[in-house]
């Protein structure tokens, strides 16, 4: 903060040269010549009229200083245009940026005006809420961008590992893991093992609006997918995705996901993997080291933390665990059999052109008519073929 109000005081009050001024003031003999000349130009002297503040202070002796003249002829940057490609590319400089500007306006601003420029425009764009998370209460979900290849031991083609993150808002405790993909079974089965790895469920669990979880994206009222919200009413949690295209609604698992890719992906960016086993194992170890290790601006770790806040908070684990169940529609054919997984089961004939749904699970397969259920069969996986019940 300028030091106006002291520089008048000394130089008017007490008489003192610039240089004794700015000894007292810590500040530049250069720096109290411009101040003062500022002063005298805007015709404040000391002591200062009836009611002025800092601010009326500055704005009479700053506030007025007109644009400069070249400038004016100068091209304007696209700071919007340019924010948003920095925020979309997260390998694009502002460096880069100020080189196809000048590229396209050779007459345009040097680098270091054209930073002054940009932050001064930034500075006016709107502010964020700053969010308050209270322990056990909500878990943050998301998949990394970057992937993990899986080696074929027999020369094959190499498959990417998708990187499931999960973070709980209160200590920033952080669970990793890689799946085979993005679908369905993987979601769920990445959200069991995330609440086996924090030994409890939070309250809350706040995904994004993927297609794995989110039936129908929408600001006010996503559509959860059916299987997902079983998930949620097994271990007793809400689901809350946020809204779409809103990354700071989840900003705890968008650091989430940076921390995990600098010091898990990263880390791992010259081993081979041949297997999902072999590198999830790997990913483990890295984990532990990423929770313990200290924190920068306060004591402690994510791992002490998680002990101290959200550990005791967390809700109990159910007695089981949730068994992968998936929904899907289907007409009853005119020989009351419906089609799950190219078999055919079968159902009261009275049903027959009758639209119903289907739960399947690895073991069983359920047919429900309005809610009900009508019949129950053991899966069967031969392609083609009828189970009947008679």
């Amino acid at each position: 903060m300028r030091k106006l109000k002291e520089i008048l005081r000394l130089r008017y009050e007490l008489g003192l040269g610039q240089r004794q001024i700015a000894c007292s003031c810590a500040i530049a003999q250069g720096t109290v010549s411009q101040y003062l000349k500022r002063a005298q130009q805007a015709g404040v002297s000391w002591p200062l009229p009836q009611g002025w503040d800092d601010r009326q202070l500055e704005s009479a002796l700053f506030g007025g200083t007109p644009r400069r003249a070249y400038e004016n002829r100068k091209p304007q940057p696209d700071f919007a245009r340019i924010h948003e490609e920095l925020q979309r590319h997260p390998h694009l400089t502002l460096q880069l940026a100020w080189e196809e500007y000048r590229q396209a306006h050779p007459e345009g601003y040097a680098y270091s005006r054209f930073c002054e420029l940009y932050q001064r425009w930034r500075q006016r764009l709107d502010v964020v809420l700053r969010q308050e998370h209270l322990a056990g209460e909500k878990l943050f979900v998301d998949y990394a961008g970057a992937t993990i290849p899986i080696h074929d031991p027999q020369g094959g083609r190499e498959q990417p590992a998708s990187i499931f993150v999960a973070v709980l808002g209160a200590s920033n405790y952080t669970y990793a893991e890689a799946t085979a993909s993005q679908e369905l079974e993987h979601w769920i089965g990445s959200h069991i093992r995330a609440f086996e790895f924090l030994g409890g469920v939070p309250k809350l669990v706040i995904p994004d609006n993927t297609r794995t979880g989110v039936k129908r994206a929408c600001r006010y009222e996503p559509d959860l997918n059916r299987t997902y919200h079983e998930l949620a009413m097994h271990y007793g949690v809400g689901v809350l995705p946020t809204r779409p295209y809103k990354p700071r609604d989840k900003a705890k698992v968008e650091t989430g996901v940076q921390i995990v890719q600098r010091w898990i992906v990263a880390a791992l960016r010259h081993r081979q993997f041949f297997s999902l086993a072999e590198l999830n194992q790997a990913i483990r170890a890295l984990l532990e080291k990423l929770n313990q290790r200290p924190f920068r601006k306060r004591p402690g770790c994510r791992a002490t933390l998680f002990q101290e806040l959200d550990r005791p908070a967390l809700g109990a684990l159910p007695r089981e665990r949730f068994e992968l169940q998936q929904w899907a529609t289907a007409r009853v054919n005119i020989d009351y059999h419906v089609e799950c997984d190219r078999h055919y089961y079968s159902v009261p004939y009275v049903l027959t052109g009758q639209a119903v749904e289907i739960r399947s699970t690895l073991t069983t397969i359920e047919i429900f008519h309005r809610g009900e259920r009508v019949a129950s069969h053991a899966r069967s996986h031969q392609p083609y073929q009828a189970t009947t019940v008679n």
